[in-house]
């Protein structure tokens, strides 16, 4: 992923030599500028940005300021500092405010680039992965209790937001100006992602109170309904309407099954039961992972006098049958 460094000065012609003296990178980082830390604050909440680059002094919010407030509400973000007025106590003030680099006026434009890279190496530290299922990966990270920082990229849209992780529990989501609970949501509805892991979180505060299960579920569901709200008349006239009704999803899918298959069917049951949600998720989401497509069906043997058929919908249809049952041609009849 191409990282976003963001260069503030009130110095323009000094913006304008730092662009052009970064074309050379412009395969690992991409350069943002801020004029001063007012107009800096505002690319923050648009962006998402990896590393700032500010001088000391301006006008409106000077370094110093702009540091306290990423070290406040961008914590993850590194500092490097640069200023033509180099003082041993004002780089001591600066690395104590939180800078991780400092560098006095005037400078090589590479030494700059080198501590720009260095820096930047950090965030993928942990390794990066391609064309994921976002949702997949994360409850992954839960289970292994990771302390990290993940940076993500939506492939189809090239949407960036960042999650952080203590011990496998989400502290917070930012995403441009969406941050906790609503950031996670955009997150968690990307299907396939690009992603780079920093070992390490910086964030300390839990800002997000939630299961992150139900937080990956919720987030399928607004996703779904949106594409319903969205999709054209022409293409919502094609669709089959869904019946909501349990009882006539149930009655269709008995009558389907007794005509196709007769009284040796071994049917035995049929009921929604939402306690299966979760292990549905869990299934469909490893076939996306795997780019075997979501799952349609699953014959699910639990070692008990019935096995189950499982269909994922709103709510899940269980079928209970007997383990006798034609099961190859009971799956086809369900699946056709």
């Amino acid at each position: 992923m191409i990282k976003n460094v963001l260069l503030v000065d009130d110095d323009h012609e000094m913006l304008l030599a730092l662009k052009a003296g970064f074309t050379k990178y412009r395969d690992s980082f991409a350069v943002q500028l801020a004029a001063n830390g007012l107009k800096a604050v505002e690319s923050l909440k648009k962006n998402v940005v990896s590393l700032v680059v500010t001088d000391l002094k301006m006008p409106r919010m000077d370094g110093f300021e702009l540091l306290a407030h990423i070290m406040e509400y961008y914590p993850d973000i590194p500092v490097i500092i640069i200023t033509g007025y180099s003082t041993p106590e004002m780089e001591h003030l600066a690395r104590k405010g939180g800078a991780v680099g400092y560098i006095a006026k005037p400078f090589l434009i590479e030494n700059l680039a080198r501590q720009i890279m260095t820096t930047l190496r950090k965030e993928s530290e942990g390794g990066t992965l391609h064309n994921v299922s976002s949702g997949m990966f994360l409850q992954l990270v839960g289970m292994e209790q990771k302390t990290c920082t993940i940076r993500l990229e939506d492939k189809f849209t090239s949407k960036k937001g960042i999650l952080f992780f203590h011990e496998g529990e989400l502290l917070d989501a930012r995403v441009n100006d969406l941050q906790g609970e609503d950031a996670a949501y955009e997150v968690f509805s990307w299907n396939q992602v690009n992603l780079s892991i920093q070992n390490g979180c910086a964030l300390k505060e839990k800002r997000i109170h939630l299961e992150m299960q139900y937080l990956i579920l919720e987030a399928a569901r607004r996703k779904d309904e949106g594409i319903s709200e969205e999709a054209p008349p022409s293409v919502l006239e094609e669709v089959e309407p869904f019946e909501s009704d349990p009882r006539t999803v149930i009655k269709s899918i008995q009558d389907k099954i007794e005509n196709d298959l007769g009284p040796a069917c071994g049917l035995e049951d049929i009921y929604q039961d939402d306690s299966w949600d979760s292990l549905i998720f869990q299934i469909s989401g490893t076939g996306e992972f795997l780019n075997i497509g979501k799952l349609m069906l699953g014959y699910i043997d639990k070692g008990e006098t019935s096995d189950y058929i499982v269909l994922p919908g709103e709510k899940t249809t269980v079928i209970s049958v007997n383990p006798k049952c034609p099961r190859d041609k009971l799956l086809q009849v369900l699946s056709d």
